[in-house]
């Protein structure tokens, strides 16, 4: 088995840096083992395969779709497109499965491969384990008269467009009378090639920056409040009613408003909620990261909200077994079932300007609508006892906090309004305390109670 000391390997993907542990072998080797997974789960032999922009793509592409065709899949290749795209795709042509090239939010020097089921969705954790046991054992090949074949779709954004603006509740003339200004920031990502698009099916006059698809990131990808300046800018100049800026593969999405103010990327479900559920009653799931925004949303719907662990396919499982109206995670990611089970910058962007043109009041006012709350994010080092030995202990500690242990341990305090995330990172030998509350001296507080309480 080849080293993969210097990659991150998930549930859904695998990721590294581009030279230093990700390299097309990995790729192809990951691929394959996938290619394989997917001829025994069916249905068919097709997988679907797409890309972000970055520029290590061309190689892996190329060396995904060799090593599918390798154990016999016929590959359908969408083009540089939003990873929500691909997934649409897999669903629309009934394929095995697909492969998304993308490291989402990640720096430039970083590529990931994202493995997605028949469902469109990505794999959870029993789908996960059974491809890997292909991984770790020898990969069946197909011989030179079983192999796959490979040929291109470009229909991909159309498919996805039409999905969008058929969304039953979206008023497409409504929003198209409003005649919003509206400026978009795409940096360099795969949005280039469908944002323009879907602004001008929904009538609206664009100032865009950064729309070229080639992966030279102009800032720092993730669309967090402190790498928009040059977007809040762009708002305040143009005088935009709203600046949507996204990632490199188009399913998180943050709002400027139009005062030229980056909102904060939890505003972004919170506010697509509160629309949603206009129209739709229904439950609300999301990671038990998010802010207590969407508490606050759901309670005055008079519906339930529902957490569940952190990761898109937990939130998009519990979705499905709930039977939500609307979910998503607070980094932007917006997920709406009357489109597909999976996070969607586009669908977040088509819902919040349905939410203007139906309210006509401005965006900072309905953010300043729902309220606002403070959240402070720390990193301490792993305990050396086992966590759920800490847990119980975090939990003996604060023993008027309702306990959550899906996800690492949650404590909550409801009249409070507050709470606290603990749950060990992924990828490094650290524990993530996430905590919120109505100030920030509250939050600062809160994260200080738990640091000294956790042992040393």
């Amino acid at each position: 088995m080849f080293d993969t000391s210097q990659l991150m390997v998930s549930v859904s993907g695998v990721r590294g840096r581009v030279g230093a542990g990700l390299t097309p072998e990995v790729i192809a080797r990951f691929a394959a083992a996938f290619g394989a997974y997917a001829l025994k789960r069916g249905p068919g032999r097709t997988v679907v395969v797409g890309r972000d922009s970055r520029v290590s793509g061309p190689m892996f592409i190329r060396a995904v779709t060799s090593a599918l065709m390798s154990v016999g899949c016929d590959v359908v290749d969408v083009g540089v497109v939003p990873t929500p795209s691909v997934q649409l795709a897999v669903e629309d042509l009934h394929a095995a499965g697909g492969l998304a090239v993308t490291a989402s939010h990640n720096p430039i020097e970083w590529n990931a491969l994202k493995f997605i089921g028949p469902s469109g969705m990505f794999l959870d954790g029993g789908e996960s384990a059974e491809m890997r046991a292909f991984l770790e054992g020898e990969i069946p090949r197909a011989g030179w008269d079983a192999l796959g074949g490979v040929r291109t779709d470009d229909a991909a954004v159309e498919r996805h467009l039409t999905r969008i603006l058929g969304i039953p509740f979206l008023d497409v003339e409504l929003i198209r009378s409003k005649r919003f200004h509206v400026a978009l920031d795409c940096v360099r990502g795969a949005g280039g090639n469908m944002f323009p698009q879907l602004l001008e099916a929904l009538g609206c006059t664009v100032d865009a920056i950064h729309l070229e698809a080639d992966g030279r990131f102009p800032r720092e990808p993730e669309p967090i409040a402190e790498n928009l300046g040059e977007l809040e800018a762009l708002v305040r100049g143009s005088g935009a009613v709203v600046g949507l800026a996204t990632d490199p593969d188009v399913d998180r999405l943050a709002l400027v408003s139009e005062e030229g103010r980056a909102i904060g990327e939890d505003y972004t479900l919170a506010l697509a909620a509160s629309l949603v559920l206009r129209h739709r009653p229904g439950k609300v799931v999301t990671n038990l990261s998010t802010s207590r925004l969407l508490d606050d949303v759901a309670e005055r719907a008079g519906t339930t909200l529902v957490r569940a662990p952190v990761g898109e396919i937990n939130v998009a499982r519990r979705m499905q077994a709930e039977g939500a109206t609307i979910g998503g995670e607070g980094n932007g990611g917006v997920i709406l079932p009357d489109v597909h089970l999976t996070r969607d910058a586009p669908v977040a962007a088509a819902l919040i300007l349905q939410l203007l043109a139906e309210t006509g009041r401005p965006l900072g006012e309905l953010a300043a609508e729902i309220g606002r709350y403070e959240i402070v994010k720390e990193k301490l080092p792993r305990p050396s006892q086992p966590l759920d030995a800490v847990y119980d202990e975090l939990a003996r500690r604060f023993p008027d906090a309702e306990a959550d242990r899906q996800d690492g341990l949650r404590l909550s305090w409801p009249a409070r309004k507050s709470w606290a995330h603990l749950r060990p990172s992924g990828t490094e030998p650290i524990v993530r305390i996430i905590c919120e509350a109505p100030t920030r001296a509250e939050a600062d507080a809160l994260v200080a109670a738990l640091r000294d309480a956790l042992p040393g």
